[in-house]
């Protein structure tokens, strides 16, 4: 069983207090943050820590990166709100910018990843009416299980994992769910004429950094050309990086029809998203159908530039590609009989932990924690190993000997 875990005082007091006044819709370590710099983060005790979930990878560029931090100062003491009753100067150079960035037409701001993924549906819907021809209100899209693409009504209306539906319907319909990395499963329900849409995670994050067979990913895209089924991408956790190429999709060289990006948009620095698509796909939304406030803010706009910079002139993706093959080979080479795989692609890991006792991964992420590296389970037994991408070789020689030292708590 877990072992008791002795919180410092000024730590506790933190902890009381939001457990007081917020609501219990998480489950943190017992660690407070106060700051944080590239690969590292300080608590209110004044301890350093590697940050190896980086936001829920929201953080690739790592922690208040001076290039992203002069920008939303920049910006901030400028102009920081519109509304898009207004056109903006940043808005302008934003959307010339990311399109050209990745290659599309069209780009539509948005906040969070999820307010991401609800436009994308609603996109995909609204393309399937009016340019496939699926009669109104019978529009389907084929979702797979294990995926994890926000909490809204809407979104945990296609979700498999119990802790998100119970007690929330009902629910919304038009959704197929078939198995993730499963070509056939997919190949019989595209034959439905009412699909207009296949919505994917090319690295499952949440269900603990599940990677699809080879050649998955092409092939459901070329099943979806087939049958007139958009392919969108959730590259939300993925993207921008993280597994060693610019989005995940790029290792089978698969263009979504509609890419989904968020977190590490705005370098961990705000809410910022990003639908895009072409022009075939988006220009069937006309003005008042949909929007944002704050989608496409000026402020949102000159951070997401300056985060998309880094990742190039840091040559990020190919630095997240090196260490994450050194990592997962670090691990392997131990053959420690409580990890039972090391899964992953760039810096986008995981291993899953075998023991006898259920909680055994929290057990391990809170010795991580007393030793100096922050990370987090999912699904009770895999552990998510997920470091900015500015993370140094030194540096993360430092975090794996944490790591190996700290699996002596299983044994």
């Amino acid at each position: 069983m877990i072992q008791a875990y002795f919180i410092p005082t000024k730590t506790a007091a933190y902890i009381s207090t939001e457990d007081s006044f917020g609501a219990h819709n998480y489950h943190p370590l017992p660690v407070v943050l106060k700051k944080g710099s590239g690969a590292r983060v300080w608590d209110v005790e004044d301890k350093v820590y590697f940050d190896f979930l980086s936001g829920y990878s929201a953080v690739n560029q790592g922690h208040c990166h001076p290039k992203v931090i002069e920008a939303l100062i920049s910006q901030a003491a400028t102009l920081t709100l519109t509304s898009r009753a207004f056109h903006s100067d940043k808005m302008a150079d934003y959307t010339a910018y990311i399109t050209r960035y990745f290659g599309y037409d069209k780009v539509l701001p948005m906040n969070t990843g999820v307010e991401a993924v609800e436009t994308a549906l609603k996109l995909a819907r609204k393309w399937g009416y009016l340019v496939k021809g699926v009669s109104d209100g019978n529009a389907k899209i084929i979702t797979v299980e294990g995926n994890f693409h926000g909490r809204t009504i809407n979104v945990i209306s296609f979700s498999t994992d119990a802790s998100a539906r119970e007690g929330f319907g009902p629910f919304v319909n038009g959704y197929l769910t078939i198995p993730y990395n499963d070509i056939n499963a997919l190949k019989e329900a595209v034959q439905d004429p009412d699909v207009v849409a296949f919505l994917v995670e090319p690295i499952q994050g949440e269900a603990g950094v599940l990677v699809p067979d080879a050649g998955y990913l092409q092939q459901a895209f070329e099943l979806c050309r087939a049958h007139q089924v958009l392919f969108i991408a959730d590259e939300i956790q993925t993207g921008l990086s993280r597994t060693g190429k610019l989005l995940a999709c790029d290792h089978e060289g698969v263009k979504p029809d509609i890419l989904i990006l968020g977190k590490a948009l705005s370098a961990g620095v705000m809410p910022i998203s990003a639908v895009l698509a072409n022009d075939s796909i988006m220009l069937t939304l006309k003005p008042g159908e949909h929007g944002s406030t704050y989608g496409g803010n000026p402020l949102a706009c000159a951070v997401a530039m300056a985060a998309l910079e880094v990742l190039k002139d840091e040559n990020l993706a190919e630095k997240a590609d090196q260490l994450g093959q050194y990592f997962r080979t670090e691990i392997q080479k131990w053959k420690h009989p409580n990890i039972k795989e090391v899964r992953g692609k760039g810096l986008l890991n995981a291993i899953v932990i075998e023991h006898n006792d259920p909680e055994a991964a929290y057990l391990l992420c809170l010795t991580l924690m007393k030793n100096g590296l922050l990370a987090k389970p999912t699904h009770s037994d895999k552990i998510r190993f997920a470091p900015p991408l500015v993370i140094t070789q030194e540096e993360l020689d430092a975090a794996i000997a944490i790591i190996k030292n700290s699996l002596t708590v299983l044994e």
